[in-house]
């Protein structure tokens, strides 16, 4: 009989039945074999935590991140409450606003990642939180109207967010390499047309909004964030950036034109 190889047999008293049990002649194959599953198991399990376990990512956060993101969060905010004294028209904020506040913590957050280094998990990151930050865009309206309570300060403020927000995309995919520095020109079309103001009286007139300046908001944000995935790469990248900028471009001298055909 080989060694390490043994048969136990269990009879009951009638003779009716047996039970067998072998233990293996080669129990080094049997080792060898538990500690490739226990390899496959560790590995796995590594695998899962590093997939689904968000601290497990390797992110590279700056020190200056959250500093920047608080920062920017309380220059918005005192803003905010400068303007909202003296132009809200309403005693209560209003649910309208606070939404527009949520999306102005959202749009800070992807602001502070500029200049921070130019990783996947940001790019992705980002595109998210401004998905996130454009469906919003259509709930606080609502919620003003729903309520009675729209104003030109919650007008203005929600402009400002989406104004906001495209500067800082438009930076990250410049950051990026995703395209030109003259990418920028998208998120400061907004601020030269304010600057105008400044110099022309005329330029400092409402405009009503309209359903064009709407949807190529959407537009320019859509191409921004299209830009900056991962998976596109130059010159697929410039071209879509390029033609939100286009959009966005047409959309303004619109906008001035109108302004100046009503300026006497």
């Amino acid at each position: 009989m080989p060694l390490y190889s043994a048969r136990t047999t269990t009879s009951s008293r009638d003779g009716g039945g047996s039970c067998c049990a072998r233990i293996s002649p080669r129990p080094a194959s049997a080792i060898q074999n538990a500690r490739a599953s226990s390899e496959v198991t560790r590995q796995f399990w590594c695998f899962s935590r590093a997939r689904y376990n968000p601290g497990q990512v390797d992110v590279p956060l700056g020190a200056w991140y959250p500093v920047k993101a608080i920062a920017l969060l309380l220059a918005i905010a005192f803003v905010v409450w400068i303007r909202w004294r003296t132009h809200h028209p309403f005693p209560r904020f209003g649910p309208a606003n606070q939404i527009t506040t949520v999306r102005a913590l959202i749009v800070a957050l992807i602001a502070a990642a500029i200049g921070e280094p130019p990783a996947p998990a940001f790019a992705v990151g980002a595109v998210v939180a401004s998905a996130a930050a454009t469906l919003l865009d259509g709930a606080d309206g609502w919620a003003a109207r729903r309520t009675n309570m729209a104003s030109a300060f919650g007008a203005r403020y929600d402009m400002e967010i989406d104004a906001l927000l495209i500067l800082a995309l438009a930076i990250l995919v410049w950051q990026f390499g995703k395209a030109g520095a003259w990418v920028i020109a998208s998120g400061l079309l907004r601020y030269a047309f304010v600057a105008a103001g400044w110099a022309w009286e005329w330029m400092r007139r409402p405009l009503a909004p309209t359903r064009r300046a709407r949807v190529v908001c959407v537009i320019q944000i859509a191409a921004l964030m299209i830009a900056l995935l991962p998976g596109v790469a130059p010159p697929a990248s410039a071209l879509v950036s390029a033609a939100g900028l286009a959009a966005l471009t047409y959309s303004f001298a619109v906008d001035t034109m109108r302004l100046w055909t009503s300026r006497a």
